[in-house]
């Protein structure tokens, strides 16, 4: 375990020397974060009276909305669920931009060779590594969750409202869906590292996870489908599974001998 958090000490002290990766860390979740809020304050009036529409209200309730919702409140929960994805892609992103410079750096720094050669396995260096590009994503993630409910606070006066956003679906998604995201964006970023030459080629190979999420995204704008509690549920027991899947593999593909010969 020492040397585990030895390697998490390396990997945070070398690549927030970055400042893409700082960049990343620090404002990414702010535009996040905002995006939704922005949204929430230009309709905080329709939660306040109105109505718009039972077939409005029947067609929004049917997936997302709490019993206890008005047509207009439903609406406007309806309508700020759509950037939920938007916080998934936190753990993706940022993990990417750190685990992509992490085998790759570490070539680029002639620290490699050095590491390699001690004592650690190939299990506790990749946990090492994974570690410090996992943990900074999931506070981030964390920490714009917890700003993005302060914000509704303060700006809606429905307490049902409110309520609505922390429910079953949303706190899967960013408490469990979240860090499962992070973890099998990592693996997949340190196995693409240590097959290339280029921090620039991993990042961009590694930044294809995100389609599928902008994939759901734009599935669910368009109203393909609907992202409730079922649904969010399958995603985080798939992920649970294609996670355990990717981890072996991250440890299997990671050849010392063949990263070190090719390198030289």
């Amino acid at each position: 375990m020492e040397k585990i958090k030895v390697i998490v000490r390396k990997e945070w002290a070398e690549v927030f020397k970055n400042k893409m990766v700082i960049f990343t860390v620090a404002f990414l979740p702010l535009i996040m974060t905002a995006i939704p809020l922005i949204i929430l304050f230009s309709t905080r009036e329709i939660g306040m009276g109105g109505d718009l529409g039972t077939d409005v209200g029947q067609m929004v309730s049917s997936g997302l909305c709490l019993q206890d919702l008005n047509n207009s409140e439903c609406f406007q929960v309806y309508l700020v669920s759509q950037f939920m994805m938007l916080f998934m892609l936190i753990p993706l992103a940022i993990p990417i931009t750190i685990a992509a410079y992490s085998i790759v750096g570490e070539k680029n720094a002639r620290s490699l060779e050095p590491l390699l050669a001690t004592p650690i396995t190939t299990f506790e260096l990749l946990v090492g590594k994974s570690l410090a590009a996992v943990i900074p994503a999931i506070i981030a993630t964390y920490g714009s969750f917890i700003v993005f409910i302060s914000g509704v606070s303060l700006l809606i006066k429905s307490k049902a409202v409110l309520m609505a956003f922390m429910d079953f679906r949303w706190l899967v998604a960013i408490f469990i869906v979240g860090p499962l995201m992070a973890v099998l964006a990592v693996n997949l970023s340190l196995m693409v590292s240590s097959r290339v030459n280029d921090p620039r080629a991993a990042e961009q190979i590694s930044m294809i996870l995100i389609v599928p999420v902008l994939g759901l995204f734009f599935g669910q704008m368009a109203g393909l489908f609907i992202l409730n509690k079922q649904v969010i549920t399958i995603i985080a027991i798939i992920l649970v599974a294609i996670d355990i899947l990717v981890v072996y593999l991250a440890i299997r593909i990671f050849d010392r001998e063949a990263i070190l010969t090719r390198w030289r």
